[in-house]
């Protein structure tokens, strides 16, 4: 809830602006529809409310354009208002196609169709003017910070891994007759944590060109990112393995739930603090430990399942900063430990360091 107070509170007091500025600088006796679009645009997640704001605009001004044209040939009624829904959708469709965009430009068509042209100049003023102050509250006065919003997401992500090994480590202890579905149906959330990852990986990218704050500092921003797309291959790797385990038989099943507890120790202790040096290096030399020693011969399936441990450890270490050839060489010859680059850090870049920074190679 603690997370979620500030954004209610901003999104409060930029309806709030909104509508105070369409009363008194626009002269609108009930603006309704300034302070609603802002509210549409901050009504997302914190990374997406600048794209969110422009897809508000652009579907209000192709719904008036198409509605006042509607009024115009066919006048009020039924048949207009079908007709300039279907062509605001089409545009909207266009544009980007977006759910927010299409739903904006419907709403537009039908109320330049039912009040007409007035109404729909008004629409059109309420949105550009909802949506400016949004963008304002969230590109200039509240930018969110880029690296927060990967490390929340690359947080929540980890963790439903290291639930999902969990609850395969379990099934896996369990005898023949125990096991049941419900360790799949628990995987569901796996799929989606992994989805909103790739979201939030593209709200960063919007948030590091359009805001001011973060425009010169890209370098920091680029390599979270790749972090995030090794976290992709790291959540694959594992689905991997909790499908070639949950193919064991009881007794291989069994042999195999320490080991796969121990990787969900792994994800979980990256959880913790996944911009942190010293968890990294800690987490990494648990994971190494995991596959030292073991057995690359033996029955097909369980050597397939071993391999694809190996697989998940080091993705575990390219996640966690390790150049991918130099983890490949750790798992296959039992290293103790590898060496990792380090992540950026969520400190805000102030003007003298950015000054500083543009001056070269010399500057610290």
């Amino acid at each position: 809830m603690t997370d979620n107070l500030w954004p209610v509170l901003q999104e409060a007091a930029a309806a709030a602006l909104s509508w105070w500025i369409a009363r008194q600088v626009f002269d609108h006796h009930v603006p309704l529809f300034a302070p609603i679009a802002t509210l549409v645009a901050l009504n997302t997640p914190v990374g997406g409310r600048g794209t969110n704001a422009v897809r508000v605009v652009s579907g209000v001004i192709a719904g008036v354009v198409v509605g006042q044209l509607a009024f115009r040939f066919l006048g009020h009624g039924a048949p207009s208002v079908g007709v300039a829904v279907l062509c605001a959708l089409l545009v909207a469709l266009l544009i980007d196609g977006q759910r927010i965009t299409m739903a904006q430009a419907a709403v537009g068509a039908v109320i330049s169709v039912a009040a007409g042209q007035q109404a729909g100049v008004v629409r059109v003023e309420d949105a550009l003017l909802g949506a400016g102050v949004a963008l304002v509250f969230s590109q200039l006065l509240f930018p969110p910070h880029p690296l927060a919003l990967l490390r929340r997401a690359e947080t929540a992500t980890l963790q439903g891994l290291s639930r999902a090994l969990e609850l395969t480590a379990r099934a896996l202890e369990a005898s023949a007759d125990e096991r049941s579905a419900r360790p799949w149906e628990e995987l569901r959330p796996v799929y989606t944590l992994l989805n909103d990852l790739g979201r939030t990986r593209d709200d960063t990218i919007a948030v590091a060109r359009r805001t001011p704050h973060w425009r010169g500092r890209q370098e920091p921003i680029h390599q979270e990112i790749a972090s995030t797309r090794d976290l992709d291959l790291l959540g694959n790797s594992c689905l991997t393995l909790i499908r070639g385990a949950s193919a064991l038989d009881t007794g291989h099943g069994q042999a195999f739930a320490h080991t796969v507890r121990d990787l969900a120790g792994v994800l979980g202790t990256l959880a913790a603090a996944p911009g942190s040096h010293a968890v990294r290096r800690h987490a990494t030399g648990r994971a190494l430990g995991v596959v030292r020693g073991s057995p690359e011969a033996g029955p097909p399936l369980p050597v397939a399942v071993w391999e694809s441990v190996r697989l998940v450890v080091g993705d575990v270490l390219v996640f966690a900063g390790a150049d991918a050839d130099r983890a490949q060489r750790a798992v296959r010859e039992g290293a103790t430990d590898v060496r990792l680059g380090v992540p950026p850090d969520l400190r805000w870049p102030s003007p003298r360091r950015r000054r500083r920074g543009r001056r070269g190679p010399s500057a610290p």
